[in-house]
């Protein structure tokens, strides 16, 4: 390999040609999106088994890749390395599975060895193959068409254009399928539980002020009562309830501040005082990341939590932040 010029390349151009042409090559695969691709959606969402999906090299990256976003969203799918089935792997192909085979050329050693064995057992096969007259293509039961004009790579050899043509038709065949299915985002969480992107999902509102300390006063309790009780409940602020249990208002340590300020009379000084109406609330069944959006638009730091319209608790920033939702 010969060494680096440096001083005669504009890294900057090198870089924007690659995406230019990778950008160009999505563009492309608008006019792919064909009656075999609405087949091809249509047998995947009405299918018994899994989708088998298998390639060589490259195009078994990103076979490996769809994958995990099928069953992420919805449609169950198994990865098969072209090389491994050929000496094996062939038997984890069931009779209600359909099989997509990836591949730019269509005609790997591979390719050509794997393809009669799946049409001898009978299943579907799917080619997503970036040259339509390949073997591949002519004996697939349907085509996704993943032809490129040219690679991003200065040779026109290394796959980059091609991948990443694959990656997108991948994606767009999950979200058509995820659309048909009716896929939702409470869906979506039940296959994401772990880290902050599961917790957005399903964490709620509930499953942390419960947690919390319960701040309350009576709007009729003393100065010195409302100190007492935001101190110990360690939250910063505190509910207020009228004799009816009913939740009216909100004292927080700012209010307690900013009333100290105004008066220097305090000996009659009652919660209904200091409180600040119409607090901002949340329902306990909200899931967590609406309390935040909250939180952010009224630039606070905690919310009350209600059931049923009746103060409940407390859910604090730093709840969240613990959560790592933020």
């Amino acid at each position: 390999m010969r060494g680096f010029r440096m001083e005669n390349m504009n890294i900057r151009e090198i870089a924007l040609r690659t995406i230019t042409l990778e950008a160009q090559a999505i563009g492309e695969l608008a006019s792919f999106v064909d009656a075999d691709f609405e087949k091809i959606t249509h047998l995947l969402a009405d299918m018994k088994g899994r989708l088998v999906i298998s390639g060589i090299g490259k195009s078994a990256i990103i076979g490996a890749k769809i994958v995990a976003t099928l069953n992420s969203t919805g449609t169950p799918a198994i990865f098969m390395h072209a090389a491994d089935a050929i000496h094996g792997d062939l038997g984890m192909v069931q009779k209600d599975d359909v099989v997509m085979v990836i591949s730019k050329s269509g005609e790997s050693p591979e390719i050509r060895v794997l393809v009669p064995l799946i049409k001898n057992m009978g299943n579907p096969l799917v080619a997503m193959v970036g040259n339509t007259a390949s073997l591949l293509a002519r004996e697939a039961t349907y085509v996704l068409n993943t032809t490129v004009s040219q690679e991003a790579c200065p040779n026109n050899l290394a796959p980059t254009s091609s991948t990443t043509a694959q990656m997108v038709m991948g994606d767009a065949l999950a979200v058509t399928l995820m659309e048909l299915k009716g896929f939702t985002s409470s869906d979506f969480a039940k296959f994401h539980p772990g880290g902050a992107l599961g917790k957005k999902l399903y964490l709620r509102v509930f499953d942390l002020s419960n947690q919390n300390e319960k701040p309350v006063v009576r709007e009729d309790n003393t100065l010195r009562e409302v100190i007492v009780e935001i101190t110990e409940k360690r939250l910063g602020i505190t509910a207020v309830l009228n004799d009816t249990g009913l939740l009216t208002g909100v004292i927080t340590d700012g209010d307690l501040r900013r009333m100290l300020e105004k008066k220097d009379n305090l000996s009659d000084v009652k919660a209904r005082d200091i409180m600040s109406k119409g607090p901002k609330t949340v329902e306990g069944d909200a899931l967590a990341v609406d309390a935040l959006d909250r939180m952010r638009k009224n630039n606070i730091t905690q919310l009350l939590v209600t059931k049923d319209g009746a103060y409940a608790g407390v859910i604090h920033l730093h709840d969240l932040i613990k959560e790592g939702l933020i």
